[in-house]
């Protein structure tokens, strides 16, 4: 019996400490998954790391061109591009070089056909008209060529306008030709001058495609400087055609009336060569 009252305080001792390990290992116990918690939290961290992702694109477009104006397109431009402009630019000044140059020939060529035809109208005999002619133009060999076959034939004159006729129309011709000189090359500009220029801007705008698909983006401000300098092209190739055909046609017009100047001198040419063979066919 009083071994049985030792015992019980030892047992409600028990009881109170079992007692009080319950909450504290109910309150222990669920704190064990929380590092599987925050796992779970910072899982996803991973999957947005990708989100700075318009940082490529930022540096595409701190890298584009700003300086819009043409000639720092040009520098922009690839370097397909860059040949095809600088190709149609020197065919620009090429046009305007054969328009100076040609301005100044024609002009020479018909002050010195008119003198011709006044000589030839005012004169009443060939050799009047030889007699102080100075110079190398059309009109003055036309009028030597005459007199050298009026020489050869001597006194067999039956035939002699034919021949006189021949010689003024080579000389004519040989004349014209050189004076129509480099207006073929002006043919050739304002006839290719725009393929040429479509084909910098072709390239230009696959190269602006190929840059879209590097950047990853559609934004106008990536496009807009590749194909602007592609555009620049097709302008260069116009802005060189266009003088090109204007000034093809001029010159082919003066050429055509320095031409009919050539033939009104001809033909008053082969009238005094007439006018000379009928007065000594009458021995006057």
């Amino acid at each position: 019996m009083t071994r049985s009252l030792r015992l019980r305080p030892i047992c409600l001792l028990t009881a109170l400490l079992i007692g009080l390990a319950a909450p504290i290992a109910a309150q222990t116990t669920p704190a064990e998954p929380a590092p599987a918690v925050t796992e779970v939290q910072t899982a996803p961290a991973p999957a947005e790391t990708p989100v700075p992702a318009p940082a490529p694109q930022n540096a595409v477009l701190a890298a584009l061109p700003h300086d819009l104006s043409p000639m720092g397109m040009f520098r922009q431009a690839d370097i397909v591009v860059k040949a095809v402009m600088i190709g149609l630019v020197f065919a620009s000044v090429v046009t305007w070089t054969i328009l100076v140059a040609k301005a100044l020939e024609l002009l020479a060529a018909f002050r010195n056909i008119a003198r011709t035809a006044r000589r030839v109208e005012d004169a009443p005999h060939l050799d009047d008209a030889l007699a102080g002619g100075e110079g190398r133009g059309p009109g003055l060999r036309m009028l030597a060529a005459t007199a050298r076959e009026l020489n050869r034939s001597g006194a067999a004159q039956a035939d002699v306008r034919g021949r006189i006729a021949s010689h003024l129309a080579q000389i004519q011709a040989r004349a014209t030709r050189e004076a129509a000189r480099g207006t073929g090359l002006l043919a050739t500009i304002g006839s290719t001058a725009p393929f040429v220029g479509l084909f910098g801007t072709v390239w230009g705008i696959m190269n602006s495609f190929i840059g879209i698909s590097q950047a990853q983006t559609t934004n106008l401000a990536v496009v807009a400087p590749g194909i602007a300098e592609a555009l620049l092209a097709t302008a260069l190739g116009l802005v060189a055609a266009i003088p090109a055909v204007v000034i093809y046609n001029l010159l082919a017009r003066v050429t055509a009336n320095y031409r009919l100047r050539l033939a009104e001198v001809g033909a008053g040419i082969e009238r005094l060569v007439g006018r000379d063979i009928d007065r000594r066919a009458a021995g006057v």
